[in-house]
């Protein structure tokens, strides 16, 4: 059987996808459009010109290009999963379908956040992880997956309470700031990085509180690596996951805290209606965080049994996305 991917895959969560399917003797590609950038300055400078002037991305069309030339060298596909449908316009949509007889899709995003509706009635199935979407149009149902390998807690030596990582988001931003302070008051350890533009550290540092000695509160521009987090997740008891303006399905914190047995802390109350919901391992925060309280850090993590646990693999969702056999 052959299966490509395509996606943008901006934090390399698709790679795992491609991986697990190998494994299982398929012949699975990536096509990855994110890898496709402006060679030089002059490139930069000519798009910069043409998005102003002519209201045309000339790396978007680059970026088009490089799929369907590719898709041309690895021939037809029993199966095409495509992970950002917003990347495409729909002439480059319709030439990806005569590449496969199955053409698929799974919104990473919703369709609040990310409006794709004229696109969709290209695919043969529609996958999304919001409960709304997918009782307003159908859609099947499907969540993040856990792609890390399973770590139990025995294994780690945590040396923080908590560990956060976000982009700038004025809302995560400002319960960021009462969840610090909760904290400190506390006497947790708690190491978070906010990820940003260089003109929002001065903003940032200007609304937190002073931080005292071995808590950390970290301001970068840079992206950290997605191969290095899993380090900040094994030195940390408990993740925090907290929702951005719109969303309502599950991040994949909450799988990556599944798969290193690690807490969490969020805001996001669906999470309540999952199987492997646990109020000793999930803390749900209340509006005035008046739950959130040194006792959740000090009881141990609890086991999820194992047949809820496989539920969520990524083996098992590319048996549901594509149809295989376990």
């Amino acid at each position: 059987m052959k299966i490509c991917i395509i996606s943008y895959d901006f934090w390399d969560y698709d790679k795992y996808i491609v991986e697990t399917l190998c494994k299982r003797g398929i012949d699975a590609h990536h096509i990855k459009i994110s890898s496709v950038t402006h060679s030089n300055f002059n490139e930069r400078a000519v798009n910069a010109l043409s998005k102003t002037f002519l209201n045309k991305n000339l790396k978007t069309e680059k970026r088009q290009k490089y799929v369907l030339d590719s898709l041309e060298k690895l021939g037809y596909q029993d199966q095409i999963l495509v992970l950002n449908p917003d990347t495409f316009d729909l002439s480059t949509l319709n030439k990806i379908r005569r590449y496969t007889k199955r053409l698929i899709t799974y919104l990473y995003d919703n369709l609040e956040r990310v409006p794709v509706e004229d696109k969709l009635y290209l695919f043969d199935k529609v996958f999304s992880f919001d409960h709304i979407d997918v009782k307003k149009h159908g859609f099947e149902k499907i969540t993040n997956y856990i792609y890390l390998p399973y770590t139990p807690k025995e294994r780690q030596h945590p040396e923080m309470d908590l560990f956060y990582i976000t982009s700038y988001d004025n809302r995560r931003v400002s319960l960021i700031k009462l969840i610090a302070k909760k904290l400190i008051e506390q006497g947790l350890k708690f190491q978070i990085m906010i990820i940003g533009k260089k003109s929002w550290k001065h903003q940032l540092t200007n609304i937190f509180i002073k931080v005292p000695k071995n808590l950390f509160l970290i301001f970068s521009i840079k992206k950290i690596p997605h191969h290095d987090l899993p380090k900040y997740y094994k030195n940390s008891k408990v993740l925090l996951d907290l929702m951005r303006e719109g969303q309502y399905g599950l991040s994949f914190r909450v799988f990556e805290a599944m798969s290193l047995e690690k807490k969490i802390i969020t805001d996001n109350t669906t999470i309540k209606t999952y199987d492997f919901y646990n109020p000793n391992n999930i803390l749900v925060l209340n509006e005035d965080l008046g739950n959130l309280d040194q006792s959740f850090f000090e009881k141990p993590y609890e086991k999820i049994p194992e047949e809820i646990y496989n539920r969520y693999t990524l083996d098992h969702w590319v048996n549901i996305i594509f149809e295989l056999k376990s």
